[in-house]
């Protein structure tokens, strides 16, 4: 019944309009694939927010489009459990670590693994608060995997690795803040694992706005 109204409807406004069917056909088209392109469409799993077009007949996902969002609006991390830190930076050179470049232990944590700012960062904290392969998300900073500890990083007390000084002083300081304990570690971490967690494509669309560079 809707449609044979329908088809009356449109069939009057033919009639007195002069429109043809594929006319109006063309335009609707056009009107749909305007609008589309600036649609944001949600998707399952930590990256929230899409941009899509229309080809052809087909929605057409814009993976390399970056998040429209931050992550922190993005992900929603109130589901995990909160803790209250001082947060300090550090580097692998002699002012943080007292060895240089020829060091054969330069940029080696003490889990092992290569030190690392990415989406996932390396981080130094106290093992006895958050073991080693702990992660975190600290908010400005992104993803930290607790990977080495420090002399100084006694109780809750985090360092977040930075490859320079500068980066350090004029990217984060010291901050007492609340992070959100993704994961509690099991003592262990590997390089292979971080990896993965690094190329995750779910994560690329943040990688801009967490390393402040293109990807």
């Amino acid at each position: 019944m809707t449609m044979l109204v329908a088809f009356a409807l449109f069939t009057t406004f033919q009639s007195f309009s002069g429109v043809q069917s594929k006319d109006l056909t063309n335009w609707a088209s056009e009107q749909i694939k305007k609008k589309s392109q600036s649609v944001v469409m949600k998707s399952v799993g930590l990256v929230s927010k899409y941009m899509f077009y229309i080809q052809g007949n087909k929605a057409v996902v814009a993976s390399s489009v970056e998040s429209t969002l931050p992550i922190e609006e993005a992900i929603d991390f109130s589901k995990y459990p909160k803790k209250t830190v001082v947060a300090t930076g550090y580097t692998a050179g002699v002012e943080s670590t007292g060895k240089d470049a020829k060091h054969p232990s330069y940029g080696i944590t003490y889990s092992g693994v290569k030190v690392k700012r990415d989406l996932y960062s390396t981080i130094a904290a106290d093992l006895s608060v958050f073991p080693i392969g702990t992660i975190l998300f600290i908010p400005d900073y992104g993803y930290g995997v607790v990977a080495d500890k420090g002399g100084a990083i006694k109780g809750n007390k985090i360092d977040l690795y930075y490859e320079t000084v500068n980066d350090v002083y004029n990217k984060w300081g010291k901050r007492t803040l609340d992070v959100y304990v993704i994961k509690m570690g099991d003592g262990k971490i590997s390089e292979e694992e971080i990896a993965a967690m690094n190329e995750d494509k779910s994560m690329q669309v943040f990688r801009q706005q967490i390393l402040g560079e293109k990807s």
